[in-house]
């Protein structure tokens, strides 16, 4: 049976809505790669807002089918923004500043302590936060699947 309360069409929508912004967010983050301090970075950060702004808006697509106690879905409505918005956010910061000791792979270097710990921060938790989403996500789904094969 499918949700339709109000409150839930309100987070899909608003999962849409934010998805396309934060996907908005990446692309115009591609236009600054050049003038970054770490222009590698600076893809990651263009990368991230689209494919974070594209997962946004394939929950917003299918947040009815999200079989969860409403105290369930805002948790995990509340965890993917913030899980979505902190990655864009940590990788930005890096590739303004060349901080970002945690991503070698794209060329972070070692910068200010209290800059290292926010991008550590930000990174640690938003990695917690999405595969908790996730996990909750795919047991609402499986929800679902049982209750339409009922």
């Amino acid at each position: 049976m499918l949700q339709q309360n109000p409150a839930l069409q309100k987070q899909a929508a608003r999962l849409l809505i934010l998805g396309v912004f934060l996907f908005f967010l990446g692309l115009a983050a591609g236009f600054f790669i050049p003038i970054m301090a770490n222009p590698r970075m600076g893809l990651t950060t263009h990368l991230e807002g689209v494919m974070n702004g594209m997962f946004l808006v394939i929950l917003g697509l299918i947040w009815n089918k999200v079989q969860l106690e409403q105290k369930w879905l805002n948790f995990t409505f509340w965890l993917v923004l913030y899980g979505s918005f902190a990655n864009y956010l940590a990788v930005l910061l890096a590739a303004i500043t060349g901080a970002g000791k945690m991503m070698p792979l794209a060329g972070g270097a070692e910068g200010p302590p209290f800059l290292e710990a926010v991008i550590s921060f930000l990174l640690i938790s938003l990695s917690l936060v999405m595969l908790a989403v996730c996990i909750f996500v795919l047991r609402g789904l499986m929800t679902y699947l049982q209750d339409i094969k009922a």
